[in-house]
């Protein structure tokens, strides 16, 4: 049996850091989804329960924002408890294993106002520089 959840979309609440009374990070957050309603219509949202624990929670938590489009590569988990007039629940949620930006600073800041912070870039998602000067003897190999 395989469990595996891919999820792309972008944060709806700023994700809040907690720490558990065993000294463990974790963070809870909702990302918004999108996906095909009908064909050539609007697309419907599914607001999709995440939880992330340790340096993965760390990491969310000090560098997405609300708003922030975020990749999660994680599981699904089903948590059962009690509600507050006794009925029993059960709450459906990924657990994150990995979490990465899926855009660049320069998106981000667009989309929030702001930037990200410089320590960290998404080097995949920048336009690639001009190398037409490089030579080959330039090349380490």
């Amino acid at each position: 049996m395989f469990n595996l959840v891919v999820l792309t979309g972008r944060l709806t609440a700023d994700p809040e850091l907690k720490t558990t009374q065993s000294g463990i990070s974790v963070t809870s957050f909702s990302v918004a989804v999108n996906r095909p309603y009908r064909t050539g219509e609007e697309q419907q949202t599914d607001f999709i329960n995440v939880v992330a624990w340790r340096k993965t929670a760390e990491f969310i938590a000090k560098y997405f924002k609300k708003g922030n489009m975020i990749g999660i590569e994680g599981s699904i988990q089903t948590r059962k408890y009690t509600d507050k007039n006794g009925n029993n629940r059960t709450a459906f949620e990924v657990v994150v294993n990995n979490a990465q930006f899926v855009e660049s600073k320069r998106d981000s800041a667009a989309s929030q106002g702001g930037e990200q912070p410089a320590s960290f870039s998404n080097a995949g998602a920048d336009d690639f520089s001009d190398l037409s000067d490089v030579s080959d003897d330039d090349l380490p190999f």
